[in-house]
């Protein structure tokens, strides 16, 4: 199989499962290293912290710091990787998950807090490339799609989890201490599985350590196979190790001089940067917020509602796991950003639905209560004012919805609890993010079809390339640029996600991400290889050879095809 693209069919999936049963060790590899994932998605869980409610630069900087962290984590993860091993990397990152959460659970306030998250976002950051670098390193070439897959799922089953545990605690005091204090349980448990773990077998190689990556190759492929493995993978490293020798040391120019380094980049970081640009992250780190936006005011329905979307989420990179090396990257991509662009459509026409059909503001209604929104006591023309006016007219400001019918005028009230409670009192709903709306159910239906698009897609196929893109010497640093450019464009628009949605609304924001989606198709067609059944010593072969398709979906010739 080294080398050979086999044809799209159910016997890779079929295989991943079987090795569930016939070589546990595979399985179990992947999974302790996957655990990684699982932090990592369980830290986009929205925190409820009370001293950040409606301060929206709060709110972003607690979310930013963390991001900012990984950032470093990643850019430093890669020399890490390459020096020390990929097992070291992941306990490192562990380790540093482990402090940070302690630090959250503990903290007394929001700098406490951003402290903590700074901690969190450096193990993250360290994790996210080193985990399924691991895993892919691991894996044998049918099933290593399958097998990276995993740690997506498991980036999503923590998403789930943080939303579960979030709404169990919503009645207790600071449900955000118990859901930070939890994170702390799987760190440890993947630092004492490590530990029991060996080191990648292709580092190990490229280290001199021979004996030891043969007895590990050894129990990951069958008999059959092990001995042309082995011949690959020592072919590709004495290769490697005869090219440093007579060239200089790996830099920046070197890396661009390089045309199968060079290519893997454009692939590889770019579909990073287009993951986070149609906006995955805004909706998994905000999508309470995005439920309020859309119209349902209570907190703990907009919770309910985010932990439907990420076992949505969830769902779809179980999917991933049979698609990506039955259908294929390239393909699988582009089917998933063609959806994406409905969906953003769809989420674009509902909130701006919202937007122009928002409930007015009534004088009368406003007057029952005695503490008037300030600012709708001094306008020129509180006769035009509607819902959105008024949420948006400042932070202190919120919107108790008629009684009989949510849709009729209502108040514009000061925001705070004792306002809420007054409202609620009345039976009737407090809104400080969105307003009463008729189209809430386009705007679920639009952010249910992007997840379920996004996530066996987009959500996967930028780690399963990038864990298997790169030449072997150049692996490690390649994987941390990859991973660092996903951290800062994760940090660019999570930080201006809110900001964006007060300043132009949430409908133009999605349609931004929208466009950006639509240009992501063109440089999938355009830059990406499909590296489905290509084993990772024939990467590189792929990479120097290998002509811009923009037929994708026809085959190649066997004999004589350039990728």
């Amino acid at each position: 199989m080294e080398g050979g693209v086999p044809e799209a069919d159910m016997s890779a999936f079929r295989e991943c499962l079987s090795l569930s049963y016939k070589n546990p060790y595979v399985l179990r590899l992947a999974f302790s290293a996957g655990i990684g994932g699982l932090l990592f998605g369980y830290d986009t869980g929205k925190d409820d912290f009370k001293a950040v409610d409606r301060k929206t630069w709060l709110q972003e900087a607690i979310v930013s710091t963390a991001i900012a962290g990984a950032i470093i984590g990643a850019a430093v993860g890669g020399w890490i990787n390459d020096r020390f091993g990929r097992k070291v990397a992941i306990i490192l990152a562990d380790t540093l998950f482990l402090t940070g959460s302690i630090i959250m659970a503990a903290a007394m306030s929001p700098t406490i807090l951003i402290v903590g998250r700074v901690f969190v976002g450096l193990g993250v950051g360290m994790a996210s490339m080193a985990s399924p670098l691991y895993i892919s390193e691991a894996s044998p070439t049918r099933v290593r799609g399958a097998l990276v897959s995993l740690n997506s799922f498991l980036i999503t089953g923590g998403q789930f989890l943080s939303y579960l545990i979030n709404l169990a605690f919503t009645k207790a005091p600071g449900p955000w201490r118990w859901m930070l204090g939890v994170a702390a349980a799987p760190a440890l448990i993947q630092i004492v599985l490590m530990l029991s773990l060996p080191e990648s077998p292709r580092w190990l190689y490229r280290k001199g350590r021979e004996d030891e990556g043969k007895s590990i190759l050894k129990k990951i492929y069958p008999p059959e196979d092990v001995d042309a493995e082995i011949q690959a993978l020592k072919e590709s490293v004495d290769m490697e190790i005869k090219e440093a020798e007579s060239s200089e040391k790996i830099s920046m120019m070197k890396i661009l001089k390089t045309k199968a380094v060079r290519r893997g980049l454009y692939a590889g970081m770019g579909l990073q940067f287009f993951q986070q640009f149609v906006g995955i992250n805004t909706v998994m780190y905000y999508s309470p917020t995005i439920f309020q936006l859309a119209g349902f005011a209570s907190n703990r329905t907009a919770l309910l509602l985010s932990l439907i979307t990420s076992g949505l989420n969830a769902f779809g990179s179980i999917l991933s796991i049979y698609f990506i090396d039955k259908t294929g990257r390239k393909k699988l991509a582009l089917i998933s950003l063609c959806g994406v662009v409905v969906s953003l459509a769809l989420l674009t026409v509902a909130f701006r639905e919202s937007e122009v059909h928002s409930p007015m503001v009534s004088v009368m209604e406003t007057s029952h209560y005695n503490n008037t929104c300030p600012d709708f006591k001094a306008a020129v023309n509180p006769g035009r004012w509607t819902c959105m006016t008024c949420i948006k007219a400042s932070p202190s400001c919120g919107f108790c919805a008629n009684a009989p019918d949510k849709l009729l005028p209502g108040a514009c009230l000061i925001s705070n609890d004792t306002t809420k409670d007054m409202c609620g009192n009345d039976h009737r709903s407090w809104y400080t993010r969105g307003c009463p709306s008729n189209y809430g159910w386009a705007a679920l239906i639009g952010l249910a079809l992007y997840i379920i698009f996004f996530s066996p897609g987009m959500g996967t196929v930028p780690w399963v390339i990038n864990s298997e893109i790169y030449p072997l010497r150049y692996r490690g640093v390649c994987g941390g640029m990859a991973s660092t450019t996903v951290w800062v464009s994760n940090l660019i628009v999570s930080q201006s996600f809110l900001s964006l949605t007060e300043a132009i609304g949430t409908a133009w924001t999605f349609m931004m991400f929208g466009i950006v989606a639509v240009v992501a198709i063109f440089f999938v067609i355009i830059f990406v290889p499909e590296t489905k059944g290509v084993s990772m010593e024939e990467v590189e072969k792929m990479l120097e050879q290998r002509s811009l398709q923009f037929k994708f979906w026809q085959k190649r010739n066997s004999g004589s095809e350039k990728y």
